[in-house]
């Protein structure tokens, strides 16, 4: 009797978690997704019988309309860790579910009651080695320098966060006195290149202007480079002053799924996902455990073992600015 018992309830959870409805998973796309999907979408499912749904790319406008419009089919977002700062302040995510989700086992930095990091990255300097000549660069400084470092540059278009810093560097000021941004100071030093600046829109566009020499020097995503040197490419990376940022995971609000949501971001930011995904995009891990998992060599290449000079960007300070820096950002590059 005993035996049919404990059959029967594993038949009924077997059943239940087969029917489970499926959630929504709404990332960047491309390799990072994928990653994603491996990592942590793939495990998710295999333990919950849940199926999960890539959807994307990231919208920022989608996502608050479905949520101002009580019509939310997205149950965990990937975005910017500045993003879900400010989209918690209006409103727009549900609280994280701290007895699902293991909130001391997570990088404080990128931690709040609505938001918890998914990865983080560095932006570094990059060079394609064998486009250039003469000398190798070796600080932001190089990035202005044209006569030194003749050539176009590339940054990335759809965001400031990171580009600033980096001009501000560039010009002498010291990482303690970044914040709050003198950006009169950062955009004169960026009116400096402005004409030999080529902009990228995407990962995959970075790495293909970097691959062909079109701009054999830039502002990268370090998991870009590393990617790049495992095709075999000669990459130059240059990590002093490297400035980190995170990509976060965020449940918009009136999410259909939201225990499932929960769970899903549990597995996400769980040693063994977070090692994994880190194993494949040389992004760095937020879980404070994934680093024993991973081999040494690998630990070496991600951003959280190249801390001797590393700045991280306020990520708090830039939720609050966003949309005016972010106005002037883009009216500079039109004009």
């Amino acid at each position: 009797m005993t035996t049919r018992l404990i059959l029967g309830a594993a038949a009924l959870f077997a059943a239940s978690a087969a029917s489970a409805e499926p959630m929504v998973f709404a990332s960047w796309g491309g390799t990072t997704q994928d990653a994603q999907a491996e990592a942590w979408a793939a495990p998710f499912s295999e333990d919950t019988g849940t199926q999960v749904i890539q959807d994307g790319p990231t919208d920022y406008g989608k996502l608050t309309a479905m949520v101002e419009a009580g019509a939310v089919n997205w149950d965990v977002v990937d975005v910017e860790y500045d993003f879900a700062l400010k989209a918690a302040e209006e409103g727009l995510l549900e609280p994280l579910d701290f007895d699902i989700i293991d909130r001391e086992k997570l990088d404080p930095r990128f931690v709040s009651d609505h938001a918890v990091g998914s990865f983080y990255y560095a932006f570094v300097l990059g060079y394609n080695p064998m486009h250039l000549t003469g000398e190798t660069p070796d600080s932001l400084s190089d990035l202005f320098d044209t006569e030194a470092f003749p050539g176009k540059r590339t940054f990335y278009k759809w965001s400031a966060p990171g580009v600033i810093e980096a001009a501000l560097l560039a010009d002498g000021v010291v990482a303690e006195d970044l914040y709050p941004l003198d950006l009169d100071r950062a955009f004169a030093k960026l009116d400096t290149i402005k004409d030999d600046i080529i902009w990228w829109s995407s990962g995959a566009q970075s790495q293909q202007l970097l691959a062909s020499g079109e701009a054999p020097i830039g502002f990268f995503w370090n998991g870009r480079l590393a990617a790049l040197e495992q095709d075999g490419m000669p990459v130059g990376i240059v990590w002093d002053q490297n400035i980190t940022a995170a990509d976060a995971l965020v449940v918009p609000r009136g999410a259909p799924n939201r225990e499932a949501a929960m769970r899903f971001i549990a597995e996400a930011t769980s040693a063994e996902g977070q090692a994994k995904f880190a194993a494949e995009t040389g992004y760095a891990p937020i879980n404070l455990g994934s680093p024993d998992l991973m081999e040494e060599d690998l630990r070496a290449t991600l951003p959280d073992s190249q801390t001797a000079s590393q700045i991280d960007a306020d990520l708090a300070y830039w939720a609050e600015h966003r949309d005016e820096i972010g106005s002037r950002w883009y009216a500079w590059q039109a004009e």
